[in-house]
């Protein structure tokens, strides 16, 4: 299974991860993501684009053992 995780240091909450995967990811008061789940088949790719969106590279999808 993949997850997706937030590098808290990196992420400066433009919110673009927020609005291309809403099932996987809302913001907290301040607009920092907040990861709502596992990274299934079905929302894999939205995970991905998250991640290729991120202006600063703050999400990454890695595998949960």
């Amino acid at each position: 299974m993949l997850r997706l995780v937030v590098d808290p240091v990196a992420c400066d909450a433009f919110g673009f991860c927020a609005e291309v995967a809403p099932e996987l990811i809302h913001l907290d008061e301040w607009g920092y993501p907040v990861i709502d789940g596992e990274v299934t088949r079905a929302t894999k790719a939205l995970a991905g684009q998250a991640v290729s969106m991120c202006p600063r590279r703050a999400l990454s999808l890695r595998s949960s053992t």
